[in-house]
């Protein structure tokens, strides 16, 4: 656990706007090593939680939320200001 904690602290590439492909690789293994690179490549939908769920629909609920999340915000501080302004709106790590 210790080497994913200090993983986690690594920057994410940044994307400026040139050489989208070698971002693009290096992003993929950022998310991958974080295991969040499933939120990007799968798109999945999160329903919406059951009446009275049980605790294991509930952390598999949070998780996925979590992991789309987490990609997201990945993604959005891995490029710079001017690529943020045109992927802000976006709602999906698949989107961006």
């Amino acid at each position: 656990m210790e080497g994913e904690e200090s993983f986690s602290q690594i920057a994410p590439p940044t994307f400026d706007g040139d050489n989208y492909d070698l971002w693009a690789v290096k992003m993929e293994s950022y998310l991958e090593a974080l295991d969040l690179w499933e939120a990007v490549e799968e798109d999945y939908e999160i329903p919406p939680l059951p009446n009275n769920p049980t605790m294991a629909q509930i952390k598999f609920h949070k998780e996925k939320k979590t992991k789309k999340e987490k990609a997201r915000s990945c993604l959005f501080t891995g490029v710079s200001s001017i690529i943020f302004t045109r992927i802000m709106t976006l709602k999906t790590p698949k989107a961006i």
